[in-house]
């Protein structure tokens, strides 16, 4: 197996590597758009990132690596099982080819087996084997879109549910979903691209040290990688860490009302359509506070937290086609709150509200 350039020796690019993280931290967000041009580490970002995250604790023997810990996640294979073992595994990377067919990536049932001999037989998909892994699109623009669909609806759901002929069978698809894409070669419906939680725009570093940088650590790569990897190990260990330390800490962050008003405000003032990107910061705010060592979402990670989500989705205003960056959105979320306030229009949080935060429920 060839050795992994470290995650944490990629040079520059601190907003691709943040929604990696995030996402990483909580596959729930829905997965992240890379978009840019060839050679700016895009791939590398997304394999060195599988590479780096915890082992998985699975059940013994299952073709699909079921959470022992939620059964009401399991497949159907080992719903019906008497007894469980448990193992742990890598995280899985499962790289998606262009050319992939629906068949390829939910999976197939043998109709036939089951009509003559009453027999379910399932041969995994893509989505099986990325359950609790990354699963890694290059140039998804060129994908099928009904492909896409389907891609995107296991991401959201968790789950991929098979029907064929009244026979189903069903199993758990919770993988961190990594796009990526150059935009010279066409670009996604804009029905798709809304769909990615997060998008991420990338340019080649211009910063003359850095460059050097970058030639530097892959030649070192080059002429030694164990050696190269084994430098960096130290710090791909603390960045798992904290990953899975992140992941531990999610179900305990917490927000206040003030908090979804100033999402919703912001999401308003910059007329971005529909409700969806309102879900994504409140849950990426709250995955870089648990990855921040934090119970509490602030104004900046909800900045943070939007300056990943509305690249793809602003249509118009001040932000049309530039860069959104995060000290525009936290005055914007300053101004907006100020507003609020002088203005009457949106009563302030009581003290007793403020004071008590609301706990954070899934958002599926």
């Amino acid at each position: 197996m060839p050795t992994i350039y470290p995650f944490t020796a990629i040079v520059g690019q601190e907003r691709m590597k943040r929604a990696l993280i995030l996402n990483a931290v909580d596959p729930r967000i829905g997965g992240v758009l890379i978009r840019g041009e060839r050679g700016t580490a895009k791939s590398t970002a997304a394999r060195a990132l599988a590479a780096l995250l915890p082992m998985v604790k699975v059940i013994r023997d299952c073709r699909f690596g079921c959470d022992p810990e939620r059964p009401h996640t399991w497949c159907t294979e080992c719903r019906e099982r008497d007894a469980i073992e448990i193992e742990l595994r890598p995280t899985p990377f499962v790289n998606l080819p262009v050319s992939a067919t629906e068949d390829r990536v939910v999976g197939t049932l043998d109709i036939e087996k089951a009509i003559r001999k009453g027999e379910r037989q399932f041969e995994p998909g893509v989505l099986a084997a990325a359950n609790r892994g990354l699963l890694y699109i290059d140039e998804v623009n060129l994908l099928d879109d009904h492909v896409v669909d389907l891609l995107l609806d296991s991401a959201a759901m968790g789950m991929n549910i098979v029907e064929r002929e009244g026979i189903s069978f069903s199993h758990p698809a919770r993988f961190i979903l990594v796009g990526t894409m150059n935009p010279e070669e066409g670009d996604l419906r804009p029905q798709l691209l809304d769909r990615f939680a997060l998008s991420v725009d990338i340019l080649g570093i211009r910063d003359a040290r850095e460059r050097v940088q970058i030639m530097e650590y892959n030649l070192a790569f080059e002429a030694d990688p164990e050696g190269f990897r084994e430098q960096w190990l130290p710090r791909e260990k603390e960045l798992s860490a904290r990953i899975e330390a992140a992941r531990e800490l999610l179900c305990h962050v917490t927000y206040t009302k003030r908090d979804l008003l100033s999402i919703a405000a912001l999401s308003t003032s910059l007329h971005v359509d529909g409700h969806r990107a309102d879900l994504v910061i409140l849950k990426t705010a709250i995955a870089h506070a648990a990855f921040e060592r934090r119970t509490a979402i602030t104004e900046r990670d909800i900045a943070l937290a939007a300056e990943l989500a509305f690249p793809h989705r602003i249509k118009k205003g001040p932000f049309h086609q530039q860069d959104v960056s995060y000290t525009e959105l936290q005055e914007r979320i300053e101004q907006l709150q100020g507003a609020q306030m002088e203005s009457g229009e949106t009563q302030p949080v009581p003290e007793e509200d403020s004071e008590t935060k609301e706990k954070k429920k899934p958002v599926m």
